[in-house]
């Protein structure tokens, strides 16, 4: 079988690459990056410092920070209407998921004009686009090295799935470092999303010899460190070996596709405005549940490499390990349910065929092993908030 592969160009991996950003940049060809960011960003200063970098190595940069939390597509305008006033020639993507995304969609809005609907998936977006640098400051949704962004339609309140090499960066800065100051619980969410998107990526119809390496890695490296960092976030291997693990999580998943879990999320996301790593957080042990029996073996290898299983252990056991051990770390990461959470029984109960719907148009459900009806999903919805 042939696997079409796809990566960034070019990785900056370590503490303090941070530095080598504006180099990197002119090293491609580039002058005047629009750095998209968060206003916490620019309130720590961290924006501030890089701006200072970029302009020493000769760049022009300017500052767009005005994402927000899961970016809506009015959120994009200013962004976009900066980035051509500036005549920017690329976009640097600094900080979480957000301001990733928002890059990432601001980035092709500029070359290509138009709606971000009108590139939802099932669209392949190819590009053109401005190049994408990323810079993640969150272990957690390994944009950096991905070739989706997430946009939620202010019209609808859909969060939609764009798919595409024209969201792929050129380059990524991989500094754990940027991770230190994460507070526990996005430690916790940030580092179930990792996880999530290994174990999905190798238990996908899509999975391949490629994406399962990186895949089992990056579980690997999870297993030892996700708890010490929410313990101790000053645990510079922990927060090292996370970092890693995502961005290895996110390339494994780049080239075999996410499942059900993230397709659940989306909509869950969208109507109760609960943060992406937590939604997924919340689902992650009911929908492993649901779908471990259609790839006993696939699930007993993630629970062989979460280090809650032994090579001994018959797969079955193996895989039933597996859901234990989610649960388990759902309850010592302290992940709320969508009740403790504060939401509304009556409002989940009455969203629930249409987020059961939306999870289903995604196409991530598609991915899953067992792929499932959509009574099924608005089942494992209620199951959720029980």
């Amino acid at each position: 079988m042939i696997s079409a592969v796809t990566l960034p160009r070019a990785l900056r991996v370590g503490g303090g690459s941070v530095a080598e950003l504006g180099t990197l940049i002119g090293s491609m060809g580039y002058r005047r990056p629009l750095l998209v960011t968060d206003a916490f960003m620019v309130q720590s200063g961290a924006a501030e410092n890089l701006i200072a970098s970029l302009s020493a190595c000769g760049l022009e940069p300017c500052l767009f920070s005005e994402t927000v939390p899961d970016p809506t597509t009015d959120s994009l305008w200013v962004g976009v209407r900066l980035a051509q006033d500036h005549n920017a020639d690329c976009v640097i993507g600094f900080g979480g998921g957000s301001p990733m995304d928002s890059a990432k969609a601001i980035a092709l809005l500029v070359a290509q004009g138009g709606e971000m609907r009108d590139y939802k998936a099932p669209k392949i977006n190819s590009g053109p686009a401005l190049p994408i640098f990323a810079v993640p400051t969150t272990a957690g949704t390994g944009s950096e090295a991905t070739q989706f962004t997430i946009i939620t339609d202010s019209k609808t309140d859909e969060k939609m799935l764009c798919i595409g090499s024209a969201f792929l960066p050129v380059a990524a800065i991989v500094d754990f470092e940027l991770t230190l100051s994460m507070p526990a619980r996005l430690t916790a969410d940030t580092g179930i999303d990792a996880l999530t998107h290994a174990i999905e990526a190798y238990v996908s119809r899509k999975a391949n010899n490629f994406s399962d390496l990186l895949a089992l890695k990056a579980i690997n490296s999870i297993a030892g460190n996700l708890e010490r960092a929410y313990v101790d976030g000053q645990d510079r291997s922990a927060r090292e070996a996370m970092m890693y693990a995502s961005t290895q999580a996110g390339m494994a998943f780049s080239n075999s596709s996410v499942a059900l879990v993230h397709g659940m999320a989306r909509p869950l996301g969208a109507h109760f405005h609960v943060a992406h790593g937590m939604s997924i957080a919340m689902l992650l042990p009911v929908v492993t549940e649901f779908s471990v029996g259609s790839a006993i073996p696939r699930y007993a290898e993630c629970a062989r490499a979460l280090m809650c299983a032994s090579d001994s252990d018959p797969d079955r056991l193996a895989a039933d390990k597996l859901v234990e051990r989610l649960r388990n770390l759902a309850t010592d990461l302290a992940v709320p349910t969508p009740r403790s959470y504060g939401i509304n029984e009556q409002e989940w109960k009455k969203l629930t065929p249409l987020m059961a719907q939306q999870a289903i148009d995604s196409g991530s459900p598609g991915n899953n092993p067992v792929v499932p009806e959509v009574t099924e999903v608005a089942a494992l919805f209620d199951q959720v908030y029980a």
